[in-house]
């Protein structure tokens, strides 16, 4: 029998899930506190009334801050949202072209062509 794969929590790591000795120290106004025992960082961010929360895990120790978790979380979602909105999606545009294309036919499909290339998408032109 297999042992269960732990299961993995996306985002920073807050508080006991922090399994470093000591950490780099950040309250909630930016000020560096320094090096200081990860236990006792814990303890001082509860009586403050916010998570331990772990901002650049790769350095040596980590840096951790205090912050309202529930307000990070939220806030990390909504610029998420909106960077998928301002996101923009190239479509490819079709125009179809005849060997026998009357001239105001071809200015037409080529202004339709320049508006579409305006847009930011792409146009693919077939011949029939």
């Amino acid at each position: 029998m297999r042992a269960p794969t732990p299961v993995t929590k996306d985002g920073p790591r807050t508080n006991d899930e922090i399994r470093n000795l000591e950490v780099q120290l950040i309250d909630q106004e930016g000020t560096n506190l320094g090096v200081i025992k990860t236990q006792e960082a814990i303890r001082m961010a509860a009586e403050a009334g916010f998570d331990l929360v772990e901002i650049s895990p790769n350095t040596n120790p980590p840096v951790c801050k205090f912050l309202d978790y529930g307000k990070f979380k939220y806030s990390a979602q909504k610029k998420a949202a909106e960077a998928r909105k301002k996101q923009k999606v190239v479509e490819i545009k079709e125009i179809k072209l005849r060997p026998m294309i009357d001239d105001h036919d071809y200015g037409v499909k080529m202004k339709a062509m320049q508006r579409f290339f305006e847009e930011g998408d792409k146009v693919k032109i077939t011949l029939r």
